[in-house]
């Protein structure tokens, strides 16, 4: 077939399949919707470094190199061709027939669904509202006028409270129109404040680069590789702010600082980001004892470690085991805060929490389901097959002890429906926790669960 003889695979009830509410635009929707076509070549051109990389587009929607690799990402081609480490491949490669980045395709069909009947097929799930609100976002990006919120604002335009679920979704929609947040709104706390710029790996190179607008390295279309663990960010104190003193600071100065913050170590800092080292209560007795005429600076400890806020906090802990304590970088390598192991022992603590208390709810709603109902009588209530009890899941507790000749069989003087609903709230809490969501559980869910477990500690004696 021909470049001329191409035409979009696009039937009468398939119109608008190229795009799917709530994941990442693919090279593959581009060819359905006839913004792209097989064969079209591609170009990504580092006038830095005076090179250029070509590739091809294939009729099944992958991106092929001369060397035959092909890749469903235009980041993974992107990154193969030129051997980069990052780079957003959407931003990187332009179509050779008519000069056009992958991106500006990608936002023509994302303009497409919005102006679209809204219960046309394929729309599903598409919010119009977030795409014209990250449209502009995008543009403000573009004319070096980030938009800046905190994280807890930001969550709030697709009606989320905290980091839970409906992350995959953010990401997708922020990743669809070409933006990230910086610092990334994965690694901080809810009430930091981040910026919504434009993605790029390679801010030098990038066609997004060459026209200006403020850029930062950040996940590559479906090659996002953030971790899932809580990072040192994520701890309120991490990005807090920092009391230090100057080198040449005197014991009295250091001192005062210590005692009306209640510190027990403070940065040595010869600018925002020269760390010299620290003071600590230990080091200054030290240097007074050996040397009663000693400075400050015969009390500075040079092996004071700093770390970036985007760490992995597990990666840390060996740091933190040795000093006590780390200094924490922000994304501009400012040294912004300090993460003690007290800081990270009530933020596992406050994980750990809900754990225990979701683990202790589920071996109680086990056991009175095992006392009171047969397998067999569990298999039709759940709709499968069910060999054990301890296959059981909060849904199938729900399933079982919402059935009136099953909530009989308890004798409990309580009210079914409102029982039910509140383990249907627990439900929620125990996907959000083992979803390992960054962010603290909100103040009331450790005490529902509590109360919860307290009243199946009572009541399930009766079962």
């Amino acid at each position: 077939m021909s470049d001329s003889q191409w035409e979009p695979r696009v039937g009468p009830t398939q119109r608008t399949t190229y795009l799917l509410g709530g994941r990442r635009v693919r090279v593959s929707d581009l060819l359905r919707a006839g913004l792209l076509r097989p064969g079209a070549r591609l170009r990504f051109v580092r006038r830095r470094v005076g090179e250029t990389y070509h590739a091809e587009i294939i009729e099944n929607g992958r991106i092929r190199l001369p060397d035959g690799q092909e890749f469903s990402s235009p980041s993974g081609a992107a990154m193969a061709a030129a051997g980069m480490r990052a780079v957003d491949g959407w931003l990187a490669w332009t179509v050779e027939e008519n000069g056009r980045p992958l991106d500006a395709l990608r936002q023509e069909l994302l303009d497409r669904a919005a102006a679209g009947p809204p219960d046309e097929p394929g729309v599903e799930g598409f919010d119009r509202r977030v795409h014209q609100r990250l449209r502009e976002a995008r543009q403000r990006a573009e004319e070096n006028q980030p938009e800046q919120f905190s994280v807890r604002e930001l969550l709030s335009l697709w009606g989320a409270k905290d980091r839970g679920d409906q992350i995959g979704r953010i990401e997708d929609d922020l990743a669809n129109h070409g933006l990230v947040t910086s610092p990334s709104f994965r690694k901080v706390t809810l009430d930091s404040t981040v910026r919504l710029v434009v993605a790029s790996g390679d801010t030098d190179d990038s066609p997004a680069a060459a026209a200006g607008p403020v850029t930062v390295a950040g996940p590559a279309d479906d090659l996002d590789d953030d971790p899932i663990g809580l990072t040192v960010g994520n701890l309120p104190s991490a990005l807090g702010g920092l009391k230090h003193v100057a080198p040449n600071a005197t014991f009295d100065e250091a001192i005062t600082k210590m005692l009306l913050n209640g510190y027990s170590q403070l940065a040595v800092l010869n600018g925002p980001r020269n760390l010299r080292g620290a003071v600590t209560w230990q080091s200054i007795a030290h240097a007074r004892h050996a040397d009663p005429n000693a400075k400050l600076t015969d009390a500075i400890d040079p092996e004071a470690v700093a770390v970036r806020y985007d760490r992995e906090l597990i990666d840390v802990l060996p740091d933190l085991r040795r000093g006590g304590y780390v200094f924490v970088r922000a994304e501009d390598n400012v040294v912004a805060g300090i993460v003690t192991t007290a800081d990270v022992v009530q933020a596992y603590g406050e994980m750990a929490m809900p754990f225990f208390q979701i683990g202790e709810l589920d071996r109680s709603l086990r056991r009175i389901i095992t006392r009171r109902v047969d397998l067999d009588q569990v298999g039709k209530l759940c709709n499968r097959s069910v060999n054990s009890f301890d296959d059981l899941s909060m849904g199938d507790y729900l399933r079982v002890l919402d059935d009136t000749s099953v909530w009989s069989t308890l004798g409990w003087p309580l009210d079914r429906r409102t029982f039910i609903d509140r383990l249907h709230e627990i439900r929620h809490i125990r996907n959000d926790v083992m979803h390992f969501n960054p962010d603290p559980p909100p103040p009331d869910t450790i005490d529902k669960l509590r109360k919860v477990n307290s009243l199946l500690r009572h009541y399930g004696e009766l079962a």
